[in-house]
């Protein structure tokens, strides 16, 4: 996995510091670049979140009949669902594979995209491998030694789970309807995974020469330039970022992706604000028996 040096880390802090109306006016310039571009064939990926509303937002003070796409997964909040519905020209595509199909095929998303990735290729590895060996020792073929490139030692144990484990889910849910989309906005932020800041490095806000070419105008904003933009232009967010139990972020209701990390974690919320899909997913999907494994507790938190 690719590391960044000091001076390509600095330039991205430089950039999110940047003043919160030269920020504006930078994605507002990188918007108008996209759009002209492609000369008007172009979408945004909009799954009725915080940041994908600030980016719609963006995007159609520019164009006004900007196309929105939505990727119903089944895994979003309700009250997510009901964002997008009162979202004009919003079209709504879905995968081709359910969530439980996903994890039939390809395994559970657990701990995080990296460890699943490292742990599934053991899982599928036939015979002592070269990339076996990677991942559960971090000696390469060179004879060097990449900790990146290793599972670390606190989850090594799932290579020997009674489940498949995979970082699929994402890629056949999200990723790939995408694919459909024309020339992209997305509303992706730097500050939200290392991976994203090397993507962003790599191909720059409006990726060009990327795989499937997208912008993410939002890439050097923070959480809190995202709220300062919603309360400045009054937009109107899900409630499931309101209330007496706000998330922060939402993405895939069922996703286990860092829920260890959590305290409390979004089972244990999920319980409690939206009993009716926590039984399904603990019960009837089975992920209680995942989390089990991993030692995460998921039982209800004490109402407030």
């Amino acid at each position: 996995m690719a590391i960044l040096g000091k001076e390509a880390q600095d330039a991205v802090r430089a950039l999110q510091h940047e003043p919160f109306a030269e920020k504006v006016a930078r994605s507002r310039a990188w918007i108008e670049e996209w759009i002209d571009c492609w000369d008007h064939n172009v979408s945004v990926s909009y799954s009725g979140g915080l940041d994908s509303t600030v980016l719609l937002h963006l995007v159609r003070e520019i164009w006004p009949d900007c196309p929105a796409i939505f990727a119903d997964t089944g895994l979003e909040y309700p009250e997510i669902k009901e964002q997008v519905k009162h979202t004009p020209n919003v079209q709504t595509i879905r995968p081709k594979l359910t969530f439980r199909q996903v994890l039939e095929k390809c395994g559970y998303p657990v701990v995080s995209k990296r460890v699943a990735q490292y742990v599934k290729e053991v899982q599928h590895a036939k015979g002592e491998t070269a990339t076996k060996r990677l991942r559960l020792t971090g000696i390469a073929s060179s004879g060097r030694y990449s900790a990146m490139g290793k599972i670390p030692a606190k989850w090594q144990y799932l290579v020997d789970a009674p489940f498949k484990i995979s970082d699929r889910c994402c890629y056949y849910l999200k990723k790939k309807p995408l694919e459909e989309m024309p020339h992209p906005f997305v509303g992706t932020r730097a500050e939200e995974s290392n991976q994203r800041l090397i993507t962003l490095v790599q191909f720059g806000v409006n990726a060009y020469e990327i795989a499937t070419p997208h912008s993410t105008p939002l890439a050097y904003w923070t959480e809190a330039d995202v709220w300062w933009y919603i309360d400045w232009f009054h937009l109107p967010v899900a409630k499931v970022y309101l209330g007496e139990n706000p998330l922060s972020r939402t993405g895939c209701m069922f996703c286990m992706f860092g829920v260890h990390l959590e305290k409390p974690n979004r089972f244990q919320v999920m319980a409690i604000t939206h009993p009716q899909q926590y039984d399904y997913c603990i019960n009837n999907l089975g992920l209680g028996e995942i989390l089990d494994y991993l030692g995460v507790d998921y039982s209800p938190l004490e109402p407030r």
